[in-house]
């Protein structure tokens, strides 16, 4: 086996993939500046558009070609369990048939690792030729399609934790609902934005691998690297209908708290109502009789005072009795 070039150049990467007929220049930027992705412009004397797009990150996973470089945009997700977030990360990929070249945009590794720590492990591993995280020899005579798989496969893999730890704060929403706590609301929004994200993301990459594999004639892709994209494509499939789900059932759970909270609202209308009638009876007896005129019937009766006490209770009791045989106390 050919030894590994230290770290070099995107000028000299090029020239070292060319050099042989078995060789393929692998470029890792984990924390790309400006400088770098000019200076990779030039070596691989990019489109301008896609030169552009390299510059600017913030795009949904695509999957373009101009002449014979294939550019991708790819996301891959982590699950964040303090804050009950998806942290997401883009990452640029350019691929040509014997360099593949890797930026970072939000300078992470799929795992979360900074960027700066993992230059910091590739400049000691991949440059001092131990075997490459990314893929293993044996697929890497297959050519940088098998390492763009491989990146493929741990993005979609690592997929798999967020939907656990999405449907472990599903399940404690739907407990929370049950148990009448007012702040559920908010937590179901949050959840469901999370979960919108998360479904937009494996969408976005479904579109991305069918593109992939709509090219496995015409690019004459191998058969072993043609199972192994599949793979990755049925995996996809099932956490997109798994987080298809999640949005279901949160739309649902979101429904069941409404009217939740509409029944507990219409107990508390009872409630109160209840006792604005039971309160009113006396209350219009006693301005009836606090009106002062001269001429009123049983105004200087000698029981008038206590009759009229008798009447308020009398008015209060009955009232009471039926509201409460209706179960509105």
């Amino acid at each position: 086996m050919t030894e590994r070039p230290e770290v070099t150049t995107a000028n000299e990467a090029l020239t070292y993939a060319a050099a042989g007929t078995h060789r393929m220049a692998l470029s890792l930027y984990p924390a790309p500046t400006h400088e770098d992705i000019h200076a990779l412009i030039a070596a691989w004397q990019l489109h301008p558009v896609l030169a552009d797009d390299l510059l600017h990150a913030r795009q949904r996973p695509k999957l373009e070609r101009y002449g014979d470089v294939v550019f991708l945009v790819l996301r891959s997700a982590r699950y964040i369990d303090e804050s009950e977030e998806v942290e997401f990360s883009e990452f640029h990929i350019l691929m040509r048939p014997n360099a593949l070249a890797v930026l970072c945009q939000d300078r992470r590794w799929i795992d979360g690792t900074r960027g700066e720590a993992l230059e910091a492990s590739v400049a000691e591993g991949v440059a001092g030729g131990t075997r490459t995280a990314l893929a293993d020899d044996a697929r890497l005579g297959l050519g940088p399609e098998a390492v763009l798989y491989r990146l493929l496969d741990e993005m979609v893999d690592g997929y798999q934790p967020v939907l656990q730890g999405l449907g472990i704060d599903k399940e404690q929403v739907e407990r929370q609902v049950f148990s009448g706590d007012a702040a559920v609301a908010e937590r179901i929004y949050r959840l469901s934005q999370e979960v919108i994200d998360m479904q937009h993301a494996t969408m976005a990459m479904l579109e991305v691998v069918r593109g992939i594999r709509s090219g496995f004639e015409k690019y004459n892709v191998p058969e072993q690297l043609q199972a192994y994209l599949q793979d990755v494509l049925d995996h996809l499939k099932r956490a997109n209908v798994q987080i298809g789900e999640y949005r279901e059932a949160l739309s649902q759970i979101l429904s069941v708290n409404a009217t939740l909270v509409a029944q507990r609202q219409n107990e508390d209308m009872k409630k109160i109502s209840g006792w604005a009638a039971i309160l009113f009876a006396p209350t219009l007896i006693g301005a009836i009789y606090g009106m002062n005129f001269d001429h009123m019937p049983e105004l200087h009766w000698a029981f008038g005072y206590p009759a009229a006490l008798i009447v308020m209770l009398g008015f209060t009791v009955t009232l009471f009795v039926v509201f409460k045989r209706r179960n509105w106390f």
